[in-house]
């Protein structure tokens, strides 16, 4: 036997943030050196931040990274350690990573097949590596001097233990690097990756990692991101490590903590042995493929240890998708919050799904961090917040960071009023009742007078909607700079489709968190929180006042008896609508032929007539979807033009397509 002790962290980086991405950094180094863990993998371009967009063209960029990279190698004793960073040679950018050992950098690896679709765009600032060889690339230290390191297609030799790369994407991509490592006799493939949260994702993930490890009979080390890096994408960690086909570790996902290290100790010779006896296997007998960087290191004695992976309870609690929705957004509301530094939210809380949702995340947002990190840490992390360290209950640091208000104008009912009052209660918001009927008759008065003539239901129906909303817009925007806090957004994505929301009113926020998730999704997401709820946080029993009632905008009188679905269409058919033209990019005849057979209790002609009011809404409002708040993403088929879904301001509007469905019934 021999055993190896590897780790792979999970970190919560912020682009730019130099000390404290450092400090993250060797934060893992340290836990990972107390697990007696000799091969520690980060992620990738962990020193930088992954998200820096645009800046990673500033040579002062790729400078400080080098600068961090250097007292990373200096923390590296008696360690091999992987770190990721942007790094320049020959005129290009690079997505690199380091190999550390001994208070050393050994060379680099750079990534050979760069994400540039979804809400990727690698190539718009890296060059993917594509030369066989290696060559030397110069590293500026300081002003006083440079030092030349091997890049390219390396291989680390510890020893007799040699480890190679699969960076993020090239583990995604049919002709994996890990073929040619194993070729090359390679005992442990790291793979640091910034790979986002998805719902669906991790069971691909898993499946690559063991597939990998089990096709190239060696140990697969799989890093990740942690938590909300940038604003819109968030990380859940969820390291990975598998040996020869079996999974022997797993961390945990959407951890509150800034630092997770996952180990464990794998027996090198039984993955050789592995390909000895596998008859397919062909070794490189000659020269190998790669370049073979040797490093004197010595392998610390280390016990047998059991290993196995160790999901969380919730992961198997029989609601994946609703407990990883809740976490996922109550860490990038949690992250969001701290790293712009605001002082909490604002929600205007109409007593509906949407709003009291998003309200209810953030009641959510506060208990995980007083049962993750104790009151201590969770002041630690807010410390920004002058009074915050005399809140000594979730409930009262709930009241500090979320305030609602219900807003009310003629049209609003009392049903609605009381659902708000009830859910404010429950989660311990600051709440208040605002009446702004006076501003929106005066707005309705004032443009009555200048035009010369009263305004009507009959003629100005939706502008005495919007009227309404955006009347609601500046009361709250006040609270929220009163409170140096961040105005929440509450629409959702199948509203965000068809544009069933008012600019400057609805819309309003600086940050939409539900802007990514289906209204189906989220009203079956509000029966589990009333009756259930997330493991460890428990049921809020009080939103059955909201999912007892059929949504609606209530901005028309009471006597019209208002309903989004009526306003739109059922909306199980409009998500339905939505999947097949904007996911699956099919023709309005061809969704009519899908939809016949998932919905047979609708006619043909009811269908289309569904179908064509999508595509008119859809093409008409794209100039929403350009203005919305940035959300989260948390669904790869999401609608987001900045990070997902681009389609045209302008266009024809499927007039063409739209005359043939009609044609079709």
């Amino acid at each position: 036997m021999k055993l190896v002790r590897v780790g792979a962290a999970a970190v919560n980086q912020t682009p730019l943030d130099w000390a404290g991405n450092l400090r993250r950094i060797l934060r893992a180094v340290e836990i990972a050196r107390a697990d007696k863990v000799s091969v520690l993998c980060l992620p990738e371009l962990c020193l930088t931040g992954y998200g820096c967009e645009d800046a990673f063209f500033s040579t002062d960029v790729t400078r400080r990274a080098i600068e961090s990279l250097r007292q990373v190698a200096a923390a590296s004793a008696g360690m091999i350690i992987s770190a990721g960073l942007p790094l320049r040679y020959r005129n290009s950018l690079l997505n690199g990573t380091a190999m550390l050992a001994n208070g050393e950098i050994l060379g680099f690896v750079a990534k050979r097949n760069l994400a540039g679709d979804g809400i990727h765009y690698e190539p718009r600032w890296f060059k993917p590596w594509r030369d066989t060889g290696s060559n030397t690339i110069e590293l500026a230290w300081t002003a006083a001097g440079e030092e030349e390191y091997p890049v390219g297609n390396l291989l680390f030799e510890f020893g007799d233990v040699r480890v190679g790369y699969e960076i993020c994407e090239d583990a995604w991509v049919a002709d994996r690097p890990g073929t040619a490592l194993a070729a090359d006799a390679v005992d442990v493939i790291l793979n640091p990756s910034a790979s986002h949260f998805a719902f669906g994702k991790l069971a691909v993930r898993e499946r690559l990692v063991v597939e990998g490890s089990r096709a190239f009979a060696a140990t697969y080390v799989y890093a990740n991101l942690l938590g909300n890096e940038a604003g819109r994408i968030i990380y859940d960690g969820g390291a990975l490590i598998a040996s020869g086909g079996r999974l022997v570790a797993q961390g945990p996902r959407f951890s509150l903590d800034e630092v997770v290290v996952t180990a464990a100790t794998i027996d090198i010779d039984a993955t050789r042995t592995i390909q000895t006896r596998t008859a397919s296997f062909e070794p490189n007998l000659g020269h190998p493929t790669h370049r073979v960087i040797e490093a004197k290191f010595q392998f610390p004695d280390v016990e047998p240890h059991l290993n196995a992976p160790k999901p969380a309870a919730w992961e198997s609690a029989g609601h994946l998708k609703e407990e990883e929705f809740t976490r996922a957004l109550t860490l990038g509301l949690f992250d969001y919050m701290r790293k712009s530094r605001s002082q909490g939210f604002v929600v205007s809380l109409s007593g509906g799904a949407d709003s009291t949702a998003v309200a209810c995340l953030v009641r959510l947002m506060v208990q995980r961090a007083v049962n993750e990190l104790g009151f201590e840490e969770t002041h630690r992390r807010l410390d920004y917040i002058k009074d915050v360290a005399t809140l000594g209950s979730a409930d009262a640091l709930t009241a500090r960071l979320l305030t609602t208000a219900y807003q009310a104008t003629r049209n609003s009912g009392e049903v609605t009023r009381n659902a708000a009052a009830v859910v404010a209660e429950a989660i311990h918001s600051q709440h208040l009742e605002l009446n702004v009927e006076a501003l929106h008759s005066g707005y309705v008065n004032l443009i009555s007078e200048a035009l010369g003539r009263p305004l009507d239901w009959s003629t100005d129906n939706l502008a005495l909607q919007n009227i309404q909303a955006r009347t609601r817009g500046p009361s709250v925007w006040l609270l929220a700079n009163l409170r140096n806090a961040l105005l929440v957004s509450t629409s959702n994505r199948s509203e965000a489709a068809v544009g069933y929301a008012t600019m400057d009113g609805d819309t309003c926020g600086g940050l939409s968190p539900i802007a990514g998730i289906d209204k189906n999704f989220l009203r079956r997401w509000l029966v589990w929180l009333e009756k259930q709820g997330p493991e460890s946080l428990g049921a809020i029993a009080a939103v059955s006042v909201v999912n007892d009632q059929q949504p609606t905008a209530e901005l028309r009188p009471a006597a019209m008896m208002q309903t989004d679905e009526a306003d739109l269409m059922p909306y199980d058919v409009l998500d339905a609508v939505e999947r097949a033209a904007i996911r699956d990019k099919l023709a309005p005849r061809e969704i009519l032929r899908v939809l016949r057979g998932e919905f047979p209790r609708y006619d043909a002609r009811q269908l289309a007539a569904w179908i064509e009011r999508f595509f008119r809404l859809w093409c008409r409002n794209q100039w929403k979807r350009e203005r919305y708040a940035p959300s989260f993403h948390v669904d790869d088929e999401n609608l987001d033009p900045k990070s997902w879904c681009r389609f045209p301001i302008l266009s024809g509007g499927y007039e063409a397509e739209l005359a043939e469905l009609r044609a079709e019934v």
